[in-house]
C-alpha cells in the first residue's frame, strides 16, 4: 500500500475524518446512554421523596415547574405534591436551586401540611470537597444546625445566627450555610405560594411536569 503523502493537504483531510469518527462515536455513546442516565435520576429523586417525606408508601399526585423572581432574579421550582396510600395529603417535596461559594447548590426539601420542615436532601453540590458533605448532615435533625420539625414562615426565613437567626452554620463555612438555607426558603415560599394561589384561585407561571 502506497504511503500517504506528508502534505498539509492530506493532514487536513486525516484530522476531519478523525474528528467526524470521534463525534460519531460521542454521539452514539451519548444516545446509548441517556435512556439509563435518565431512569436512574428518576429513581434517585424517586428516593429522595420518599427520604425528605419521612415515608415510603407514599404516591405523587402531580409535579409542576413553577418560576418565582425573587430579588430580581428568576428561579425555578419543581413541586412534587405527596399523598400516602390512602391518597391524604402529606405535603411536598420541592426542588429548589441556588448559588454557593463554589457554583450551584441544589436541595430537595420535603414540608408537611403543616408547613413544618420535615426532611431534606442534597441532590447538587458544587462546593469546596467535603462542605457539600457536611451540609448533607449538618442540618438534619441530628445535626447542630437541626431544622427538621421547624416549622416555616415567609415572613421569618430560616437564616445563621451570625446574621441574628437561630440557626448554627457549619462550622468555618457560613457561605455554604447562608446558601442552603436561602435554597430551603425560598423551596418554602414556591410551596407556600402554590398553596395561596390555589386558595385565591390566582394565576401563576406553572407547567406540569
Amino acid at each position: 500500500m502506497k504511503k500517504l503523502e506528508s502534505t498539509l493537504t492530506n493532514m487536513v483531510i486525516v484530522l476531519v475524518a478523525v474528528a467526524v469518527i470521534t463525534g460519531g462515536v460521542l454521539a452514539w455513546v451519548n444516545e446509548e446512554t441517556k435512556g439509563p442516565i435518565a431512569q436512574q435520576n428518576e429513581q434517585t429523586l424517586a428516593d429522595g421523596i420518599k427520604t425528605v417525606m419521612g415515608v415510603t408508601d407514599l404516591t405523587v399526585t402531580a409535579s409542576q415547574e413553577t418560576t418565582s423572581n425573587i430579588g430580581g432574579k428568576d428561579y425555578t421550582f419543581v413541586i412534587h405534591q405527596v399523598a400516602d396510600k390512602n391518597g391524604r395529603s402529606l405535603g411536598a417535596a420541592v426542588e429548589s436551586t441556588t448559588g454557593g461559594f463554589g457554583g450551584d447548590l441544589k436541595v430537595l426539601v420535603g414540608f408537611g401540611t403543616n408547613h413544618e420542615v420535615l426532611g431534606y436532601t442534597v441532590l447538587q453540590t458544587a462546593e469546596t470537597p467535603g462542605l457539600g458533605a457536611k451540609a448533607g448532615k449538618w442540618f438534619q435533625k441530628d445535626g447542630k444546625g437541626s431544622i427538621i420539625g421547624r416549622k416555616m414562615d415567609t415572613a421569618r426565613p430560616l437564616t445563621v445566627s451570625k446574621d441574628g437567626g437561630d440557626v448554627d452554620a457549619i462550622t468555618a463555612s457560613t457561605i455554604t450555610s447562608r446558601a442552603f438555607l436561602k435554597a430551603v426558603n425560598q423551596a418554602y415560599a414556591a410551596y407556600a405560594g402554590q398553596h395561596a394561589d390555589a386558595q385565591s384561585g390566582a394565576s401563576k407561571q406553572i407547567k406540569d411536569k
